[in-house]
């Protein structure tokens, strides 16, 4: 446990330094968001195997504090990036990181999944690091409504641990009609799937 002194020091920004998708990021964030000492290790190995085009529009579904949407941004400079969190302090941070960084392209909001993102705004790309614990029937909805998001021929790119791969690959191949594993780690696995 830590002492009351310690306790003012714990409250500021943790301050990381990285490169992503070949472009230098400072990005601030604070305990008790996801993976605030340093990028997990999920998604560094997404962040190998994903990239965007000038024009696409992406969507960074739980975009924590913002090294997928922001990374992602940067590569699709004349389109953008909806980054989307249900914690309001991790939003926060990722609109912050975006300022600090002078991304224009990107904007976070609040939203459980899909449900606070426009419908009528079809991407090219749902980028997303998916939680273990985020359960199968949340999991199924945001399968369903990824597919109802993307434009035809557009692609959803996720990781998760390797453990979820087989409900990944059937529900990829259920909800899309395709699976494509991208690559499998000792710990993690990147699927992608395409609207056809």
């Amino acid at each position: 446990m830590f002492e009351r002194k310690d306790i003012s020091k714990l409250k500021k920004d943790i301050i990381l330094d990285v490169e992503l998708l070949g472009t230098k990021l400072n990005l601030h964030t604070r305990w008790g968001v996801f993976s605030p000492r340093s990028i997990d290790d999920g998604t560094l190995l997404l962040m190998k195997y994903i990239s965007a085009d000038e024009g696409d529009v992406c969507l960074d579904l739980g975009c924590g504090y913002g090294p997928i949407g922001l990374a992602l941004a940067r590569q699709c400079h004349k389109g953008q990036v909806h980054m989307v969190d249900k914690d309001f302090i991790a939003v926060e941070l990722a609109n912050e990181n975006a300022k600090r960084n002078g991304i224009v392209n990107a904007k976070a909001y609040l939203s459980d999944a899909f449900t606070h993102v426009p419908s009528e705004i079809k991407f090219s790309q749902i980028i997303s690091n998916i939680p273990a614990k985020v359960g199968r029937e949340q999991l199924s909805i945001i399968l369903y409504d990824a597919f109802d998001a993307l434009e035809s021929g557009g692609k959803i790119t996720v990781v998760t641990i390797n453990g979820l791969k087989d409900f990944i690959k059937s529900n990829f191949k259920s909800v899309f009609g395709n699976y494509k594993k991208i690559k499998q780690g000792q710990k993690y696995i990147i699927s992608q799937a395409v609207k056809q």
